[in-house]
């Protein structure tokens, strides 16, 4: 997400505003919030709620206990405790729409168990916390370098430095268990700082990195989806959609999650289907079924024995009227007495409601140069033309010569220069 014109740049900061995510309008983080109930004013015997929502490196949030007494806006920079140490983050929630989201992710209100804000940022904090994220790009770099070494099969996505530089996560993504008490050594001793390490899926890694989708917008993972549900491919079965792996699959390598968007509505519409419709049985033969459109309730079948035929479009209501007699023991004539008749289709034609007159009319068409040509005037010659033409093609080339012409007069020929 980015303020206007403004989007994510090199180690997650911001590219266009260049304040590093601190000029509080929120535009800047991903999975921000939109305070809706911010104009709302609370009656004068309800205290504000005392926990805010904070965000800190790309998706990462937890709550706090507002120890300052102060009001807390949106977009504020607040120092906060850390393990061990303190650490900043901005705030994203506050008041009864803190409340909302302590509901929702089910935390817990007991103050001891969350840590609490010490103040809001100073110049000094800010400035620190820059220090800090400076240091994550060449910090991961060496990192997947150390692991590489030690031949562990894992991938470090991302690393999160805490403001004071006293500690360091490292996010990182493997098919299987790792062990790397032996990496966490070598980190301590390359980068002389806590190290804390934390393995996440490759729908939350694609989430941290971002990017675009092929939908053309932001990734849903990284602006406002925080629940992965798993994603099977009867989903896509369901909504007709071809079983292409790269089609279907994401940038994280697994199923899109957008798949089950419209899963729902797609279950509710087949339920008005008729069940057992993949055979029905006729007088001519046997029909399969081959393919259904859910949004115009038909379904198309194919016999058997003639399997060049075309295939005939049945509603769903007469497709449930073949089942009812074939369970009856009954059999139609034919098909085709229940098929949908296709409308004539009306002949397009091209109007030109735009007013283009051509549509090569932007091409760079190559214009041959014209040359003036000044025609010869001068008194007709005298005797046989056809003579004088053939005199003049048995003339050699190299006898012809043009008498030089006079500038201002070019009838007569330029006079002899005297020496």
């Amino acid at each position: 997400m980015g303020c206007e014109s403004c989007a994510n740049g090199k180690n997650g900061q911001p590219a266009g505003c260049k304040n590093n995510g601190t000029c509080s309008t929120g535009g800047c983080s991903k999975l921000a919030v939109f305070d809706w109930l911010s104009n709302m004013e609370l009656p004068g015997n309800v205290t504000p709620f005392e926990f805010v929502e904070i965000r800190f490196k790309n998706s990462r949030k937890d709550f706090y206990r507002n120890a300052t007494k102060g009001h807390l806006n949106p977009g504020d920079a607040v120092v906060v405790e850390g393990s061990p140490g303190f650490d900043l983050g901005i705030v994203s929630a506050a008041g009864e729409l803190a409340r909302l989201q302590m509901e929702k992710k089910k935390a817990t209100k007991n103050t001891r168990d969350l840590k609490k804000i010490i103040r809001v940022a100073s110049t000094e904090d800010l400035d620190k916390w820059r220090d800090a994220r400076s240091l994550e790009a060449d910090t991961m770099q060496h990192a997947r370098t150390i692991a590489k070494t030690l031949g562990l099969e894992m991938k470090i996505s991302d690393v999160e430095y805490q403001s004071d530089k006293s500690k360091a996560t490292f996010y990182y993504t493997a098919e299987g268990r790792v062990d790397f008490r032996e990496l966490i050594k070598k980190y301590a001793e390359a980068f002389r700082i806590r190290v804390e390490m934390k393995q996440i899926g490759a729908r939350q890694e694609a989430g941290r990195l971002g990017g675009i989708g092929s939908c053309g917008r932001e990734l849903c993972c990284s602006t406002w989806l925080t629940d992965f549900r798993s994603v099977s491919t009867s989903a896509a079965r369901y909504q007709q959609l071809a079983l292409n792996t790269q089609k279907l699959a994401g940038q994280c390598g697994k199923l899109k999650c957008c798949l089950n968007y419209e899963l729902d509505s797609y279950l509710d519409a087949l339920k008005d289907f008729p069940k057992n419709h993949n055979r029905l049985k006729t007088k001519k033969g046997t029909a399969f079924h081959i393919k259904t459109d859910i949004f115009k309730g038909v379904l198309w079948y194919i016999y058997e024995e003639g399997g060049a035929s075309s295939p005939v479009p049945i509603g769903k209501d007469r497709v449930s009227e073949i089942v009812d007699l074939n369970e009856k023991g009954k059999m139609p004539q034919d098909l085709l007495d229940f098929a949908i008749a296709e409308e004539p289709k009306a002949e397009e034609s091209y109007g030109n409601v735009v007013g283009q007159d051509s549509l090569t009319r932007f091409d760079n068409t190559k214009q041959k140069s014209r040359k003036k040509r000044r025609k010869k005037k001068g008194p007709a010659k005298q005797g046989n033309p056809q003579a004088q033409n053939a005199q003049k093609k048995n003339q050699p080339k190299g006898n012809r010569r043009r008498k030089p012409r006079n500038k201002q007069n070019p009838n007569k020929p330029n006079k002899p220069k005297k020496d």
